[in-house]
């Protein structure tokens, strides 16, 4: 156990000292741990996987808490547009992956794997993992998954720069609304249970975890779940919003809450880095790097067909077509990376309704 968390703790040093290093203001952030962890899995470190649950747990679960008060406004102005973007992110992406294992003949299981990697989404490897029973789903999914994350982390924070937008100016205003609208409600209408706040975390983190095992059932695809990706924030977002059970206040302090995103982000990228990490050369050197770079197309237009449709059609903010894109891609990391460049929890709320 101490070799693991020695193992765990070198790979967050290496990986904040990697994530600081910036380029014209461009920085990898928390996502540097992934790259750190990369290399660490490549040893042979491993870092077990109730470690990467409990960390994307704790990640979702405080920003459900802190996006929640927002959320449910967001979604009803939006609704149509989150759904319509997260579509179009998962069919093209799909299509391309189709279209690029048709044209170099690559095996259909390994399409699969690198489609889930590219698009990061950990429930869509254990689907395809169930539908094809073929180890060659993983091998594609740790060739596509690195760029997976870095891509969209590195998009949601070059694309405001090239446009010349400033992030942080468009969410200041109406994030500091709500901050006030929140905090007068927690002075007026409660009590509270916890001074240190850690109860309502436990209450998502509870119920969280009981709503990522409930599988509803849908003819031909089968059943489907919300995973540890989608429960914790889900509650979190509920939660966020009631504020509290009747006179009972379930508030907790936004530094507590800032503190435990951070955490939870860097035990994710560490266990999952740590995986993908395992053979992931030797793989590059067998397959060769058509796969690695078949899944950076992947991972990339389906961002720019998110963008456009959000800009372009459905005229939302740049804050929130980057939060929704993010949610498209079902990419964690760089939702974290966007509430830091906008300096706001706020863009967590098209990320959770797409």
């Amino acid at each position: 156990m101490s070799s693991v968390l020695g193992a765990l703790f070198a790979i967050g040093t290496v990986g904040y000292i990697i994530g600081g290093v910036g380029i014209k203001g461009i920085r990898l952030g928390t996502s540097g741990v992934l790259i750190a962890a990369l290399f660490f899995g490549h040893l042979g470190y491993e870092i077990p996987g109730v470690i990467r649950d409990l960390g994307l747990a704790l990640f979702v679960g405080s920003v459900g808490l802190i996006a929640g008060p927002s959320f449910f406004r967001n979604l009803k102005k939006n609704a149509m547009s989150y759904g319509a973007i997260a579509l179009a992110a998962v069919t093209s992406g799909a299509v391309v992956t189709v279209a690029l294992q048709k044209a170099f003949s690559i095996p259909p299981a390994l399409a699969a794997g690198i489609y889930a990697g590219a698009m990061t989404t950990t429930p869509g490897l254990a689907a395809a993992l169930e539908a094809t029973g073929d180890s060659a789903v993983s091998i594609g999914y740790g060739i596509a998954y690195p760029f997976g994350v870095v891509g969209v982390v590195l998009f949601v924070q070059a694309l405001p720069r090239l446009l010349k937008r400033d992030l942080r100016c468009e969410m200041a205003m109406s994030a500091d609304a709500n901050r006030q609208t929140e905090k007068e409600g927690v002075l007026r209408s409660r009590r509270t249970l916890n001074d240190s706040g850690m109860l309502p975390v436990m209450v998502v983190l509870a119920l969280g975890a009981v709503l990522a095992r409930v599988r509803l059932a849908i003819p031909v695809i089968g059943g489907i779940s919300l995973g540890l990706s989608g429960g914790p924030l889900m509650v979190g977002l509920a939660v966020g919003h009631l504020g509290g059970i009747g006179s009972w206040s379930l508030h907790a302090p936004a530094q507590l809450l800032t503190g435990l995103r951070e955490t939870g982000l860097m035990l994710f990228l560490a266990g999952a880095g740590a995986s993908a990490g395992r053979g992931l050369l030797d793989t590059i050197s067998t397959f060769g790097w058509l796969l690695f770079a078949g899944g950076a197309i992947v991972t990339v237009i389906p961002m720019i067909i998110g963008l456009a449709l959000a800009t372009r059609v459905f005229k939302l903010s740049l804050p929130d077509a980057l939060g929704s894109i993010c949610g498209g891609m079902t990419s964690t990391p760089a939702l974290g990376a966007l509430i830091s460049a906008a300096g706001c929890d706020e863009v967590a709320a098209p990320y959770a309704a797409t």
